[in-house]
């Protein structure tokens, strides 16, 4: 782009539904009398910008129209989101066989298939499949084409009105975007729909007192183990269930965490306290494949986990509610209290940006002990 002084972003647009290539640029006149120039370009008051029907022809026109002139930004319009080649696809069948209600509007055979191509966590793919029905069955009589940005915005406004979460009201933007823009093939098609303002909120935590006590209240050797892993290795509740007896390197004292979050694989601590807990357990429970199994085999149940955290707490004698996502956030100020890098927090939590690690800079107390209190 550094080679252009001028630049055009192409987007997809509807328009009386039919599939339109909307043209946005800064007023300039070269490139003005350039789109003067293509097939038939009109002007859209509510987009705010020129377009012209999505065809293969005025899709070539725009590219030979403003080679060496300007830079054309194909970001909103091309989606290029790759593939998770080290994942299997999520077994999504269940959503196929299932028994529906009379009137009740599935999600399409489409939207299922791309999930799966793309092979999108199992966790991610039944969250999508959820929200998106629950839009699509809010408008049952209205065809998905014709929905516009007035539509999900009235939508928006009563799961608002419902009090969901900003996390929830995210969730079900992503669901809704990824029908348009990744089944349909029409990216940002809803680039002007709002989200929630991003909150700063820092991350709760307990005392590294509070967590041992859990760790030490609970008997039940599976449940010490979960509790153990969950803060000793500060992982996520989905990474916890999907690990393998063959992801426990008692070598190097380490464990071995597959398909992460975003896909990603990553090694984080094992204390040696935590497998000789592991080699107890293994000896009374013998699990087949997954480390910790269900009663009747395959994976925990992640409600489980949480009853878990939940019942520890209330033995070690704490009040507020403890969830398994405060362990790992838990593990992560204690080591920086204790010293540890920044940069190998960030590689232990699997975080993509160090910025993300920095949150736990704000509550971890090391920082505030050289700070006199005024009252002392």
């Amino acid at each position: 782009m550094s080679q252009f002084t001028k630049s055009i972003t192409l987007k997809h647009l509807l328009i009386d539904e039919e599939k339109q290539i909307g043209l946005q640029f800064h007023p300039d006149k070269v490139i003005q009398a350039l789109v003067k120039s293509l097939s038939r370009p009109k002007w859209s008051d509510k987009y705010g910008m020129v377009y012209l029907k999505n065809t293969k022809i005025n899709r070539d026109a725009i590219f030979a129209a403003f080679k060496g002139v300007a830079w054309i930004n194909c970001s909103y319009f091309y989606p290029n989101k790759p593939i998770r080649h080290n994942e299997a696809p999520p077994d999504i069948d269940s959503y196929r066989k299932r028994k529906l209600l009379a009137g009740y509007r599935a999600c399409p055979e489409e939207y299922l298939q791309k999930l799966e191509l793309r092979k999108y966590s199992l966790n991610t793919a039944k969250t999508y499949i959820a929200m998106f029905e629950k839009f699509i069955n809010h408008y049952k009589d209205m065809d998905l084409i014709a929905l516009d940005e007035n539509e999900i915005r009235k939508y928006l406004q009563y799961l608002v009105q419902q009090d969901k979460s900003d996390s929830y009201l995210n969730q079900a933007i992503n669901s809704i975007k990824f029908y348009y823009e990744v089944v349909l093939q029409m990216p940002s098609r809803f680039y002007a729909i709002e989200r929630p303002i991003k909150r700063d909120r820092l991350p709760e935590v307990i005392s590294k007192q509070d967590a041992k006590a859990m760790i030490a209240a609970t008997q039940n050797i599976k449940h010490r183990c979960i509790l153990s892993i969950l803060y000793f290795g500060g992982l996520r509740r989905n990474e916890l269930i999907n690990l393998k007896i063959t992801d426990i390197d008692s070598k190097r004292m380490l464990i071995n965490i597959k398909n992460g979050k975003g896909g990603k694989d990553r090694y984080t601590l094992l204390s040696s306290s935590v497998l000789e807990d592991l080699r107890k357990y293994y000896i009374k429970h013998k699990p087949d494949n997954y480390l910790f199994e269900g009663a009747n085999g395959g994976t925990y149940s992640s409600t489980s986990i949480k009853k878990i955290v939940e019942k520890a707490a209330t033995r070690a004698g704490i009040k507020k509610k403890i969830t398994p996502h405060m362990l790992r956030h838990s593990f992560a100020t204690h080591l920086l209290e204790a010293g540890t890098d920044l940069r190998h927090i960030q590689v232990l939590l699997g975080h993509n940006s160090s910025k993300t690690t920095e949150i736990y800079t704000h509550v971890a107390i090391n920082s505030f002990k050289n700070i006199k209190n005024l009252l002392d």
